[in-house]
């Protein structure tokens, strides 16, 4: 490690830990997002109801956590709620 302090090397530790706790969120909430994305593109609207369900729970937790800023995460809710609105109103239209 090459730290003298021992709060140093302990602040190393948990930074170390954090990090791999960020990216695993990081990496989770994006691939949700991508999944979420191409349910409402392809117009599936049970599947993006499930999907839109467990990305709020996801950036919830993730703001909770401080992966990702509490404003970021309702500005994410918020625009995919809209998305999920639109297709559904477009459907209906349709129908």
């Amino acid at each position: 490690m090459g730290l003298r302090k021992k709060s140093a090397q302990k602040k190393y530790r948990q930074s170390l830990k954090r990090k791999e706790r960020n990216r695993f969120v990081m990496s989770t909430l994006k691939t949700k997002i991508k999944r979420y994305s191409e349910a409402v593109s392809s117009e599936d609207i049970e599947k993006s109801q499930a999907l839109l369900k467990e990305l709020v729970s996801l950036t919830d937790k993730a703001a909770t956590k401080g992966v990702i800023h509490k404003k970021k995460a309702s500005r994410y809710v918020s625009r995919f709620s809209k998305k999920l609105f639109d297709l559904s109103s477009s459907q209906a239209v349709a129908s």
